[in-house]
């Protein structure tokens, strides 16, 4: 088994020596696994479970105070399972391959997607806060009330940088004791989260790509918000020529289906670091926006990114 896995593209994080440590350890127990789709399912459960990483516990708060969960899984042969909108909900991935195994539908969302995770099995009712987390958005003054009243509240906070959405564009990880910028009207607290977004994993047992995505969202997302994670072909993508992680700004990534645009240049093909490049740096020019992608072909992996930072790790068995 190889497996390929990312804890999110984003600024330079905050305690990188002991993500990546929790990394090696997911990709290490993914690439002992039987199969491709038991291999990043386990690798991202294992992501999903550290606070470090913006899925599952620590995932970012939407506009009325609920941390959501959404995650996609993909076979080769086009087999696809996702989910979204998970109030308490720790492995969406468990979930995405719950729908793919046991519904003949691609996508469950919302409340009836929770009672379906807890009729697969899938642990539900668990607070996905964090001390910090919990104290960020306790200090976040948001407004009761209708959805444009929300709107209004979230404009000037959501975008910008994906941990941190009142920063300018392109601002990463700024460390705790950082004074706060006037300008950037950031509090303290703000600057205190890691810049990372999005957590996803690539495996193939040299038969079969399995491809796997999970987040927590964006901060301060319009409740309801879902991003690219659970979309096919924008979050995560596989077929017999290989498969694709992504993670950066959601909206950006499914306006271009940035996994599928980078499968397509496997089956042209390009090799997977190629196929990586060509995919942020056409990502990059027609968005503007910050994004990375991991990558798997027959002969090896592939990563790229335009934001500050993306930390990976890679296993084989």
């Amino acid at each position: 088994m190889r497996i390929i896995l990312h804890g999110g593209a984003g600024g330079i994080p905050g305690e990188p020596a002991p993500r990546q440590a929790v990394m090696d350890d997911a990709a290490d127990a993914g690439a002992s696994e039987s199969d491709p789709l038991s291999a990043v399912e386990t690798a991202v459960r294992v992501l999903e479970s550290d606070r470090r990483f913006n899925a599952g516990v620590g995932g970012a708060v939407q506009s009325d105070g609920v941390v959501r969960t959404d995650a996609g899984v993909m076979l080769s042969d086009r087999q696809v399972g996702a989910a979204a909108g998970m109030e308490g909900v720790e492995h969406a991935v468990s979930v995405a391959r719950a729908v793919l195994e046991e519904t003949p539908h691609v996508l469950l969302t919302g409340d009836p997607a929770v009672e379906f995770a807890a009729d697969a099995g899938v642990e539900t009712g668990v607070d996905l806060f964090t001390d910090e987390t919990r104290e960020r958005w306790e200090n976040a003054d948001a407004p009761d009330g209708s959805p444009s009243e929300h709107l209004a509240w979230l404009a000037d906070r959501f975008g910008g940088s994906t941990s941190d959405p009142t920063a300018e564009a392109g601002d990463g990880f700024l460390p705790a004791n950082e004074e706060t910028s006037a300008s950037s009207g950031r509090s303290a607290h703000d600057v205190r989260l890691p810049g990372h977004d999005t957590v996803g994993a690539v495996a193939t047992d040299g038969e079969t790509f399995a491809s796997a995505t999970s987040t927590g969202g964006r901060w301060f997302a319009l409740a309801g918000r879902v991003g690219d994670v659970p979309q096919v072909g924008s979050g995560f993508y596989a077929s017999p020529a290989g498969g694709a992680s992504t993670t950066g700004a959601g909206e950006d990534i499914a306006r271009v289906t940035l996994a599928r645009r980078a499968v397509g240049h496997l089956e042209r093909g390009c090799d997977a670091q190629t196929a990586a490049d060509l995919a942020i740096e056409e990502f990059g020019e027609l968005t503007g926006s910050s994004a990375g992608i991991i990558l798997l072909d027959d002969e090896g992996f592939g990563s790229a990114y335009n934001s500050d930072g993306m930390q990976t790790s890679t296993a084989s068995n």
